[in-house]
């Protein structure tokens, strides 16, 4: 055994290799690059862009621009996604139904999508398929000039308030006189 603890361990051959410590940081970071540039590759995004912003206002009613276009807004510090589309603007939370994991959207199909157990929603909310019942939670909503407050006080299931889930958006089409 005295032999063993007095040999020179420059004759190992794992002597060059990483700490193990240094390689899960290694790896932690890699694979938190690689989630990022999947996240941020505007590519992706092509045909319904996210962007991520900040609301201001106190947390109760927070204010965000009325979306010029269609698209998705990202505030991951309040957990909304803010999305307008087919003339109607939504302020969904960002967690799916189902566990609370944060949902993410598919250009391709133009529908949100659970990275966790693959629930798929459509644009407006609505449940396509997958493990959750129901459709995205969404936050009352109202209009002030170009801002559209959303209130964080009202989140509305789509299976225990139907009606006030189904109102929960704002309308963008044009009125004829």
């Amino acid at each position: 055994m005295k032999e063993f603890r007095e040999r020179d361990c420059t004759e190992c051959p794992l002597s060059d290799a990483i700490e193990r410590r240094d390689f899960l940081r290694r790896a932690t970071i890699a694979a938190a690059t690689a989630i990022g540039a999947i996240a941020l590759d505007a590519t992706r995004a092509g045909a319904f862009p996210v962007v991520f912003a900040s609301g201001t206002g106190p947390r109760t009613d927070k204010a965000y621009p009325v979306p010029a276009d269609d698209g998705a807004v990202i505030d991951k510090a309040e957990s909304v996604i803010i999305a307008r589309f087919d003339n109607r603007v939504y302020a969904f939370s960002l967690a799916c139904p189902h566990q609370n994991t944060a949902l993410r959207w598919e250009s391709r199909s133009n529908q949100f999508r659970c990275p966790k157990h693959k629930s798929r929603y459509r644009a407006d909310g609505t449940f396509i398929d997958g493990r959750a019942t129901r459709g995205l939670d969404r936050f009352a909503v109202r209009r002030e000039a170009d801002w559209l407050m959303v209130n964080f006080d009202l989140l509305y299931r789509e299976d225990e308030h139907a009606a006030e889930w189904a109102r929960a958006f704002l309308s963008l089409a044009q009125t004829t006189p």
